[in-house]
This record gives C-alpha cells, structure tokens and sequence, in this order.
C-alpha cells in the first residue's frame, strides 16, 4: 500500500488520543489507586463521595488494573474505529485485534505497579533508571513519564501492526 506511512501516522494519533482518553477520562479513580495493591502492599481508597475507607490487595489490585486495561483499550478501539472510518482507513480486523492486544497486554504490563516488584519499576532499576523512577519533587514523577514514553512506544509497535493490511476507501 502506498499510503501506509500516512495511515501509520493517522493511527498514531488516533490510538493514543485514545490512550489519553482512556487513562485520564475513562478510567476510575478507584482503579488509578488500587490497580498497583498487593498483600505485601495494601492500598487504603477512601470513596471521595461516601468517604468510606476500604483496604485491598493483590486480588483487588489485579481486578483494577484489569478493570482499567479493558476500559482503556475499549477507548482506543472506538477513538482509532471512528477515526480511521472518518479519515477513509480501512484497517484489517485481524491487525485492529492484534494491535490491540499489544496494547491491552503492555498496559497491564506496565500499569500493574507493585512497589518494588512492577515491570516499569524493574527495568528502570536495571538501566540505571531507578531514582528518576522514584522521583516525585520539583513539579515532577518520574514514574508517571517513565510509564507515558512505555506506552508511547508500545503504541507506536501497535499501529505499526494495525497498518497490516490496511487500505483507504
């Protein structure tokens, strides 16, 4: 196809418009603080209407963070669906799934913050990355940018998958 770089860049943008979406509108403020709880580390979330405090774990951690990889990659497939359909992209269904899969699979991946245990915690200790990961001072959180360039790039390998086969109308 002749146009895939400019259907790579068009799904680019319309995966992670998605992304944003899904992160910092769809997902639960529930989720956002109990997805990285583990029995080693309990999470206490105090319901902000109620203000009811509830202690959870590893379980509780997982079901939120699954929670939030569905809604979050649910966002993207209707944000790029609409888009691409708006744009004149028509794009495989089987790439549509694999891309995102990747995407559903590396947001857990990442999102799954256990204190010491998490992917994202891991590698950044293992490059040398460790005290920007840890860093919350200055305005600044490393973790939360650490985490954005992950799923930057995973989205990127994402649309590169979802151009698979891809045509315009």
């Amino acid at each position: 196809m002749q146009h895939r770089p400019a259907v790579f860049a068009a799904l680019l943008g319309l995966t992670r418009a998605g992304s944003a979406i899904g992160d910092f509108w769809v997902q639960s403020d529930f989720c956002g603080r109990v997805k990285g709880a583990s029995d080693d580390h309990p999470v206490t979330y105090q319901n902000p209407v109620t203000e009811e405090k509830t202690s959870h774990g590893t379980a509780d951690g997982r079901n939120a963070c699954l929670q939030h990889c569905l809604t979050h990659t649910a966002t993207q497939a209707i944000v790029a669906g609409a888009g691409a359909r708006a744009l004149g992209i028509r794009v495989h269904p089987a790439a549509a799934v694999a891309a995102l899969a990747i995407s559903f699979g590396t947001h857990y991946a990442a999102d799954r913050r256990v204190p010491g245990k998490g992917l994202l915690e891991r590698i950044a200790t293992r490059t040398g990355k460790g005290g920007f990961y840890k860093l919350a001072d200055f305005g600044m959180n490393g973790a939360f940018h650490l985490d954005s360039a992950w799923h930057h790039g995973w989205e990127t390998v994402a649309a590169v998958v979802a151009t698979a086969k891809a045509a315009t109308r």
